[in-house]
């Protein structure tokens, strides 16, 4: 991951977007392999629990950190944005608060409002490395917009993991798709362009289908009756009858993953219907290894059938 780049993890719930995240930052250690962390790096985390806000302080102390000074009847009007100290009032501005709101506690406002002021936290610190892990929950249209103007603005790096496909077409450079069963394919852009990358891959996979398939010769009955095996192609009698079954259960189960992933699209079914988004997540991973294991399948017999 370069500096720069925004990178989006992608893919349905269980796929592992938020172990990757933690395994990334170190929050998690990895079963194997090697995580390498660049030099000075600055982390700021935007927890989509919202953990990081304590619901008894004001936005201003949320911000300050002087509420046990504030409790002594002291404290500044003062916050460090990056280094640079601005007025309290004056940034919370920049996030959609008004004056009044500043002096309320944490635990009046609505969900959108908590994630601005996380936003707001997290982006004054001087780091340039930052993650967000499902930002857009809860986020009106003005706030979703304030979001993405503050993050295009965003001299560091971002690691995000999000449902939201308009804000990943605007934010993302680069997009990890966790496609089930351990698989993670690296594409360029955000969302849109995941898509077509996607469809112009499984277009080549099944392109090259056939001209394998056709390698195939055809089984005799007399050479079923001889040995049980195909002398030719090296395939037993099963195993070519599966092959001949293996491009229609691809193409069945390829058109499945694409209604589920179409289904899945909808920003709104994830707040709005959990439990079907939930079912609708583990119907397509479920798929996704199906359709894994097939196309390996696939290939073995297509790579035995050629000797």
């Amino acid at each position: 991951i370069q500096r720069g780049e925004r990178v989006a993890l992608v893919g349905p719930n269980g796929a592992g977007k938020t172990t990757l995240l933690k395994m990334l930052i170190g929050q998690e250690p990895a079963d194997s392999g090697t995580i390498r962390i660049g030099t000075n790096l600055e982390l700021a985390v935007f927890d989509q629990t919202r953990a990081q806000l304590d619901p008894d302080a004001t936005l201003w102390e949320s911000l300050t950190g002087d509420k046990a000074l504030r409790v002594q009847g002291r404290g500044g009007d003062q916050v460090m944005v990056r280094g640079t100290p601005k007025h309290v009032v004056g940034y919370l501005k920049d996030f959609l608060f008004n004056e009044q709101q500043a002096r309320a506690p944490v635990r009046s406002l609505s969900g959108g409002e908590k994630a601005r002021l996380l936003l707001a936290k997290i982006l004054a610190q001087p780091a340039n490395l930052l993650v967000l892990d499902e930002p857009t929950n809860d986020l009106d249209i003005e706030t979703l917009d304030l979001l993405q103007e503050l993050i295009s603005d965003y001299d560091g790096t971002v690691l995000l993991v999000s449902h939201d496909r308009d804000f990943l077409d605007r934010i993302a450079t680069t997009t990890v798709a966790m496609e089930g069963d351990g698989r993670a394919v690296i594409y360029a852009g955000g969302w849109s362009d995941y898509q077509a990358q996607r469809a112009e891959r499984l277009a080549d996979t099944k392109s090259a289908r056939p001209k394998a398939a056709a390698r195939a010769p055809k089984l005799e009955a007399s050479d079923t009756a001889r040995s049980g095996t195909n002398s030719t192609s090296g395939l037993t009698f099963t195993e070519k009858h599966r092959l001949e079954e293996l491009p229609a259960e691809i193409e069945r189960l390829e058109a499945e993953i694409a209604k589920l992933e179409e289904f899945l699209s909808d920003p709104k079914l994830f707040t709005e219907q959990p439990a079907k988004f939930q079912k609708a997540s583990e119907a397509l991973v479920e798929r996704q290894q199906t359709l894994g294991a097939a196309e390996e399948e696939w290939i073995e017999l297509e790579d035995k059938a050629a000797l």
